[in-house]
């Protein structure tokens, strides 16, 4: 477009405005004034002009020529909110997706200027603070008006609270007490005396029953009536159905054992066949492979506190239920498994406080020795259809005045009567014999109270004992773990003092365990996170395991005196072959969820599966890879010796390298 520009002194015409609003009236006078004005105006301007330069047009070398349909052409533009120089290529990573996506909105502000304002509140505090320093500054007035002005700016404050109480107190007047009393008048007395021997008060006794059966007679012949008869009826029958439903409770459980092996075949299939053949290229290394996981609804709130297997059954387990918060004594249960149902259990025993440990009898498998939170120790029938025990301790019986840790059956004594042995947090080891229908107890002996314990109070304040464990050849011999951390040998013969002390862990020790095969070694473990095993010859650790966390239960495996295996409380299942590897173990697997602790440990006596119980009553079956049991290869045309003798030379060559 050409600019256009004044030539000379020639005046420019003004363009014309276009205003589209109506003009408004405007008075005479002041038409008079502006006229006037403007005269004044263009004699200025053009007195101004005779001075200025001249203004030529300047057309720039590029400017297109237009006609004048072009020039009046409008061309509308339209402003939008986009900055021309932000980003429209812009991409991210998705690691959704895996790859770059472009951003499709991006920021359009541009930001030209930006200032800090120093703007204040004139209501605020800091306003009427500068309003006040401003006024003293103009009227040098003093302080007695900067307080004046600050009072008058300043407001009431409201209470933060919006009612007003008003407190009162008032006093009532007590009722003196009055005593009543009576006198009543005493009951006559007689004085009788005589002389009886066993067979007069026999004869009164069957005379007075024979008096009662008459009378019972009599009075059934007097109100008996159709009625009744019909009612007696009913109940003959009711009886005869029940007992041919319980003809049918054997064909019923045979079935519910078939439909859950079915549901869980596959389970059954890697339990009978599953070998993992990955194990050849671990190396040393195994793995647990989980079966069945066994739970009852009512066991919520209790915390499995012992697992013991069944000798003669080896699909048989029990199971205690209880817990290990002494400040609360809680329910307990009682309840057998079986690999062949684990939806429901075999057996349930309830019992009024929490089961802390459990033994079943080696020969006799139907009796089986609880321990108790109250102190009690009790023997269960499971050949008996009966809820209750066919024994119980109680205190005019020698009950502990502590939570029976640990209970051990042992052989039958000289007169053929089947006893165990237990030991409690009160201290004492005692053995129990079943006599006719009552325990017969016998203190064996009292562990010694700490020595931070003073002289005066020994007697009283004794040493929790946690473990107990028998000697498998010589089972007069007997290991006590304490809550001080220290193991003792004893022996059933000498009731004065331990045979020896040993100083193991520093914590409670949680299990104590004699080997199996070989007759002087023994295995521990503690809350303070280690592992030792011991030559009870010797006062100090052969194997020392650390396993960085609380060791809640240990357990020998029944088929090598060199394999064992432990539980943690951050749910995992440690096992070692000393064997293979003397330094750390084969196997560590976590089998529960993190908030789960695992308390208790137990391996099968035949098959190659191990039981593992928490805290939340649950108990969970594992089965051992290759690695984990591995046995000598033979060779061809040669039988490798087999039998306890071989374990005891392999734990012996073990122990003669270390001394």
């Amino acid at each position: 477009m050409p600019v256009l520009h004044k030539v000379g002194t020639g005046k420019s015409k003004q363009a014309t405005n276009v205003n589209t609003q109506p003009k408004a009236p405007v008075a005479k006078g002041a038409k008079a004034a502006g006229k006037k004005k403007d005269e004044e105006e263009a004699t200025d301007t053009a007195e101004g002009e005779e001075w200025m330069p001249g203004k030529t047009l300047v057309k720039p070398p590029d400017q297109l020529d237009l006609t004048e349909e072009e020039l009046k052409e409008e061309i509308t533009r339209v402003l939008t909110a986009n900055n021309p120089n932000a980003p429209q290529n812009v991409v991210r990573y998705g690691f959704k997706e895996g790859c770059y996506k472009p951003i499709v909105f991006v920021d359009q502000m541009a930001i030209h200027f930006e200032i800090e304002g120093n703007l204040v509140h004139k209501e605020s505090d800091e306003g009427r603070r500068l309003m006040a320093e401003q006024v003293i500054r103009e009227d040098g007035a003093g302080d007695e008006k900067l307080e004046n002005l600050a009072k008058a700016g300043k407001k009431e404050r409201k209470l933060t609270n919006q009612f007003n109480f008003n407190e009162r107190a008032s006093q009532t007047l007590n009722n003196p007490p009055r005593d009543i009393s009576c006198q009543t008048e005493p009951p006559p007395r007689a004085n009788f005396s005589a002389t009886a021997n066993q067979w007069e008060i026999y004869d009164f006794y069957v005379e007075e029953l024979k008096r009662r059966e008459k009378s019972k007679e009599k009075q059934e012949g007097q109100f008996l009536n159709k009625e009744e008869d019909k009612s007696k009826k009913k109940m003959i029958q009711a009886e005869t159905q029940s007992d041919d439903i319980s003809l049918l409770a054997h064909a019923a459980k045979i079935i519910e054992r078939m439909v859950n092996q079915n549901i869980f075949d596959e389970v059954a299939q890697d339990f009978m066949y599953f070998e993992d053949a990955s194990d050849e290229f671990r190396g040393e290394k195994g793995t647990l492979l989980p079966l069945w996981k066994f739970q009852y609804d009512k066991t919520k709130g209790l915390c499995v506190t012992a697992l013991c297997w069944n000798h003669k059954y080896n699909d048989l387990f029990a199971v205690g239920l209880g817990s290990y918060e002494f400040n609360q004594e809680e329910r307990g249960m009682l309840l057998f498994y079986t690999l062949k149902n684990s939806s429901y259990p075999e057996f349930v025993f309830n019992t009024a406080s929490g089961v802390m440990c459990v033994d079943i009898h080696e020969q006799l498998s139907y009796l089986v020795a609880v321990g108790l939170h109250d102190g009690c120790v009790a023997v269960y029938n499971l050949k008996k259809k009966s809820d209750q025990p066919i024994y119980n301790s109680i205190a005019c019986s020698g009950k502990h005045r502590g939570a029976v840790m640990q209970v051990k059956w042992q052989k039958d004594d000289l007169d053929s009567n089947h006893n165990f042995f237990s030991v409690s947090a009160d201290g004492r080891v005692v053995s129990w014999t079943l006599v006719k229908h009552e325990l017969v107890f016998t203190d064996i002996i009292k562990l010694p109270a700490m020595e931070k314990v003073p002289d005066d109070f020994k007697d009283v304040i004794a040493t929790a004992g946690t473990s107990l464990d028998f000697h498998k050849q010589k089972d007069h011999h007997f290991l006590a773990g304490t809550e001080a951390g220290k193991i003792y040998k004893g022996s059933k013969h000498y009731s004065s003092k331990f045979l020896e002390t040993y100083d193991a862990h520093f914590m409670t020790v949680s299990r104590v365990r004699w080997n199996p095969f070989h007759p002087n070694v023994f295995i521990s473990c503690s809350w303070d996170w280690m592992v030792k095993i011991w030559d009870h010859t010797i006062k100090s650790p052969i194997f020392t395991f650390e396993l960085k966390t609380s060791v809640t239960d240990v357990a020998w495996a029944p088929y090598s005196s060199t394999v064992f295996a432990a539980v943690t409380t951050d749910g995992k299942v440690h096992v070692f072959d000393l064997s293979v590897n003397k330094y750390e173990a084969l196997c560590q697997q976590k089998v529960v969820s993190k908030k789960t602790r695992l308390l208790h440990i137990e391996f099968n006596p035949v098959h190659p599966i191990i039981i593992v119980g928490d805290d939340r009553g649950h108990v969970i079956s594992l089965k051992l890879s290759p690695n984990l049991r591995k046995k000598p290869k033979e060779k061809k045309g040669q039988e490798l010796p087999k039998g306890p003798e071989v374990e005891i030379a392999k734990m012996e060559q073990l122990l003669s390298s270390l001394r």
